[in-house]
């Protein structure tokens, strides 16, 4: 043993107490805003249907389509990985998985769309139409049949449809309240958000409605939309998005990218308006920032461009699709928007790719993290929430099992849950 160091100070200790209260005010403020990822699981995408097109089977009907695809297009391993670049070793687990999760579950987050892709129609036809939703809604998660995640995307907050936005969203949620309740998996998705007083408005509606039913004060959230340059860049300079989150009083689970209406509105001509675009990366990486440990998760966009037709049109789909997911992963977009049968294919193989490539690396880094046995790479504990994140997505939507997951880390899914929380202070985990 070495010589005791002796211990020498010199501020009293009413230095710390008189410093600590003059930030109770700021701890209070950090811990408010910046909660930290709520560890829920987030889907890889949201399936978008328009309201009259939205069917008791339209789920199955899409994993139908999506296997049809695949059988046409691509019927083996080989031939699937070979048209996405996928590399051989991983060609048949990911093949597979794919596979099993189209005739599993197709669709992990689906939106009955009363926005664009719906339109005007006449109040009786839209109010049909909604209460319609609500109870094929109920009924799928009665039975059984229902994605994890499903709602409705409303009109948006404009003056010329807020009216029939708020009537659909109060005709939803009152048959899904009348079949009953609200189901764990609701989401609700507004649209065209430009201004955070929107954003306020649409929490007063919300707030109307829990007070209505009796429900508990903050039960139904909500994603904001991303379709305008003013949601990401307000008029004095400061950064909209930003203040809608705070505007939306802790019910903000999201923000959604709109490819489309944006890159229109930055002026972006048709031809090259893509989720890959300059003006996309920007928008998305003040989304980003403006959400980091809010607790608020982001969502890239979609591609125009559909996989149908001859084989090699849907190849060539479906390579821009896989190219724009795996990017979008790399970018932590960690969700997308698929717009047709046939884009299942390829996100559930490039998220299932990414995910099986990673694993082995992810795993012993976790794992000698854990183990304090050092190695090429000095990891932080920031790190090991990341590396945990990632092992963590990859087992909620299927690319990874909790079983080897364990074997190369050492660690079950409560080990796991515990280094991804961002209130991981009291952590304790015995190395393997």
């Amino acid at each position: 043993m070495g010589q005791q160091e002796k211990v020498a100070t010199s501020l009293a200790g009413t230095v710390s107490e008189e410093i600590s209260a003059s930030l109770t005010a700021v701890d209070a403020e950090l811990a408010r805003r910046y909660p930290g990822d709520p560890g829920t699981r987030q889907p890889v995408h949201t399936v978008y249907v328009p309201g009259d097109a939205f069917e008791a089977g339209t789920l199955r009907s899409w994993g139908d389509q999506a296997l049809a695809a695949l059988d046409e297009h691509a019927p083996d391993a080989s031939s699937f990985a070979a048209v996405l670049g996928i590399p051989e070793e991983l060609a048949g687990p990911v093949h597979d998985r794919v596979r099993a999760k189209l005739e599993r579950e197709p669709v992990e987050d689906l939106r009955i769309d009363f926005e664009d892709g719906y339109g005007p129609r006449p109040d009786a036809e839209e109010d049909e139409a909604a209460a319609r939703a609500a109870r094929l809604v109920s009924e799928a998660y009665a039975n059984g049949t229902a994605a994890p995640y499903m709602g409705i995307r409303m009109k948006c907050m404009e003056a010329g449809v807020r009216d029939r936005g708020i009537r659909t969203t109060d005709v939803f949620l009152s048959g899904l309240m009348e079949a009953g309740g609200l189901p764990d998996g609701l989401v609700l998705t507004l649209p065209k958000v430009t201004y955070p007083q929107q954003v306020t408005a649409f929490v007063q509606l919300l707030e109307a409605f829990e007070k209505a039913h009796g429900l508990d004060a903050g039960r139904i959230g909500f994603e904001i939309q991303i379709e305008t340059s003013q949601s990401i860049l307000a008029a004095d300079g400061t950064a909209a998005v930003a203040r809608m989150i705070d505007a939306a009083q802790g019910r903000a689970t999201g923000l959604h990218y709109g490819t489309f209406d944006y890159s229109a509105c930055v002026g972006v001509s048709a031809a090259y308006q893509a989720s890959d675009h300059p003006a996309a990366d920007h928008a998305k990486a003040v989304m980003q920032v403006a959400a980091a440990g809010t607790g608020v998760r982001v969502s890239d966009g979609s591609t125009n461009v559909l996989p149908v037709g001859p084989t090699p049109q849907v190849h060539e789909a479906w390579r821009l699709h896989h190219g724009l997911t795996r990017r979008a992963l790399a970018r932590a977009y960690y969700q997308g928007w698929d717009m047709h049968p046939g884009h299942l294919p390829t996100r559930y193989a490039a998220v299932y790719t990414f995910y099986r490539e990673g694993l082995e690396p992810a795993a012993a880094r976790l794992a000698a993290y854990v183990a304090k046995a050092g190695g090429d790479v000095m990891d932080e504990p920031a790190t090991a929430k990341a590396l945990s994140g990632y092992l963590l997505r990859g087992i909620d939507c299927g690319a990874l099992d909790t079983a080897e997951v364990a074997r190369l880390t050492g660690l079950t899914r409560a080990d796991l849950d515990a280094f991804a929380s961002p209130r991981r202070g009291d952590l304790t985990v015995t190395a393997p």
